[in-house]
């Protein structure tokens, strides 16, 4: 009895760890999924070649309304939208690993479980029918003698 509740208490432990473990606040892309896709700055975006230059002037206003504006967009966007679609998104996800552990693997196990079936059979088959014929052919062709001759 003793050993069955020490279990419980350690699944509630790790259930709640899961569901409640400490996020990194700095470091918000850890696995860096997003490297190389939306790292968009002004110079990946905006660039005049030599000898079309804008005013300094309106370059550097450039530089500034794009990089605030694209800050304060994001910071807008993920205000009003971040929650809703996190939940569409966790939602998702629900959907997906449940049918995946309650159909797609069920399904796969069953069809392995039956082309092993079905396998013993064919070998069974090929076994029995084309092992003989196969043994057979090798006889008849085994007294074939292949010469090459070079003629010069």
């Amino acid at each position: 009895m003793m050993m069955a509740e020490g279990h419980t208490d350690l699944e509630a432990q790790i259930v709640k760890d899961i569901h409640f473990k400490e996020i990194d606040l700095v470091n918000r892309d850890p696995k860096n999924i997003n490297e190389d896709i939306v790292k968009v700055d002004f110079e990946d975006v905006i660039a005049e070649p030599v000898g079309t230059y804008s005013f300094d002037g309106v370059w550097k206003v450039s530089y500034t309304t794009f990089t605030v504006s694209k800050y304060w967009c994001y910071r807008l966007l993920s205000t009003l939208l971040g929650v809703p679609l996190a939940l569409l998104w966790g939602f998702l996800f629900a959907c997906i690993s449940f049918c995946h552990i309650w159909a797609v693997v069920p399904c796969i196990k069953s069809y392995l479980i039956e082309i092993q079936c079905i396998s013993h059979i064919y070998s069974l088959c090929i076994r029995t029918f084309c092992n003989p014929l196969f043994a057979a052919m090798g006889q008849l062709c085994s007294s074939i003698k292949v010469m090459l001759r070079k003629e010069v």
